[in-house]
């Protein structure tokens, strides 16, 4: 997008874009013969906010992988080293989450009000404190039930800072690329994101299983270290200027798009907890692979469709997406054997990509730009939420009707989210 088109540019982007346009004029005057050249010589130029932008998201997959890292090894740790029983492993994985849902909207408002860069070095200054609290957990002269409460105390921190360091990355990013291009950063974050997920398990139970859990808590603690490095000598985006409101009233304005967004959750959540016992109640080889076709589904599309909720709109995008999905979530119920079930999880991951950065366009547009930290952290809530709640409720049922209800939880649940982006936008049509 051209920075003098869009009428909420701030002045440095209009300075950029004015030079920009001399620079051309002055190329075309020296090179009359050839104008078409200096035409395509500055568009392929690389864009340097974009390069940022990248650096940014390679720092945010290091504080991930923190996460990823983590989350098969803690109920391991809990279990066999400190000899407590499943509900304290599980309870010690979770508590993160809720503490990441419950600060979103903290994170928001620090990052509208300090900026983004100042809050994502919080965020992984955060993680870093996390992952020393938790090898300090570990520490011998300590009891069982003294060393899991240190633990729950570390990964409370670690909920913690997940949601400072991805919301101020956010509001960082989107300042630097322009609020034109919100789409994009949002589907480069979920790159980052999953990419730290896919790779994040099986690093982290390798690491515990050669240097114990103290070892996989100091690689924990460096890795967020290494990407406040990275992202240091990167330019900071002044906040902006102008009256603020309430977490609750900003959620009013977004809470359509929200619950879309929680809506295709769903279905992740639920092949996430169910895919691996779907496949062993059913006999079927390859279990293992659910989230492999998830993720390379999920990948693909981000990668190459990133750019399309800035180009043809959020709304449309979201829509197409969650057919998609349900498409996936529905096959995966009927599923007759495990290559049709596979191709579901694929479907599956083609259709979650590109809901929350489509939607997370539309949010930015409801929004003035002194209130788009806040938005930003109350919309990803939305998906917290949905990762959160729904292994429990459709565990319940799988416990009455067998797995396969599951995913037709999933594929009604985007169905359902499919008629709520079309109501979002019916009602913006309104507004």
């Amino acid at each position: 997008m051209f920075p003098l088109c869009n009428h909420q540019s701030s002045i440095p982007e209009v300075m950029s874009g004015a030079r920009s346009f001399r620079a051309r004029a002055t190329l075309r005057a020296r090179h009359p013969e050839n104008p078409e050249s200096i035409i395509m010589s500055d568009v392929q130029r690389p864009d340097p906010a974009f390069r940022r932008v990248v650096i940014l998201t390679a720092a945010l997959f290091l504080s991930y992988l923190t996460v990823a890292m983590s989350l098969p090894a803690v109920p391991v740790y809990v279990v066999q080293a400190r000899g407590l029983g499943n509900a304290y492993g599980g309870l010690a994985v979770g508590i993160a989450f809720l503490s990441t849902i419950l600060t979103r909207g903290r994170a928001g408002a620090w990052s509208d009000r300090i900026g983004g860069k100042l809050t994502m070095q919080r965020g992984l200054l955060i993680y870093a404190v996390a992952g020393l609290v938790c090898l300090v957990s570990n520490w011998s002269g300590l009891s069982a039930a003294a060393g899991y409460g240190v633990l729950l105390a570390g990964r409370l921190l670690l909920g913690l800072g997940e949601s400072v360091a991805m919301v101020g990355m956010l509001g960082w990013a989107i300042g630097l690329m322009g609020h034109a291009r919100s789409g994009r950063v949002i589907a480069l974050v979920g790159i980052g994101m999953y990419g730290a997920f896919a790779a994040g398990g099986p690093l982290g139970l390798s690491l515990m299983e050669r240097f114990g859990f103290s070892g996989l808590m100091l690689a924990c603690t460096a890795l967020p270290l290494a990407g406040l490095v990275m992202i240091h000598w990167l330019p900071a985006v002044a906040p902006h200027p102008g009256p603020r409101e309430s977490f609750w009233r900003i959620i009013g304005r977004i809470w359509r798009p929200g619950t879309a967004v929680f809506m295709q959750g769903v279905g992740f959540a639920a092949l996430g907890a169910f895919f691996s016992l779907y496949f062993f109640s059913r006999g079927w080889p390859h279990a293992g692979l659910g989230l492999t076709c998830f993720g390379i589904g999920f990948v693909v599309v981000r990668l190459f469709c990133g750019h399309l909720p800035d180009r043809i709109g959020g709304t449309r995008v979201a829509a197409i997406s969650l057919v998609v999905e349900a498409c996936g979530q529905y096959l995966l119920w009927l599923a007759p054997g495990p290559y049709a079930a596979l191709a579901g999880a694929l479907l599956t991951g083609f259709g979650c990509s590109m809901v929350f950065p489509a939607m997370g366009a539309e949010v930015m547009k409801r929004v003035p730009p002194q209130l788009r930290g806040t938005a930003i952290g109350g919309f990803a809530a939305f998906q917290d939420l949905a990762y959160g709640a729904t292994a429990p409720v459709v565990g319940a049922l799988a416990d009455r009707t067998g797995y396969a209800s599951v995913f037709l939880v999933g594929g009604l649940a985007a169905t359902l989210g499919l008629w709520m982006v079309l109501s979002a936008r019916t009602g913006e049509q309104a507004v």
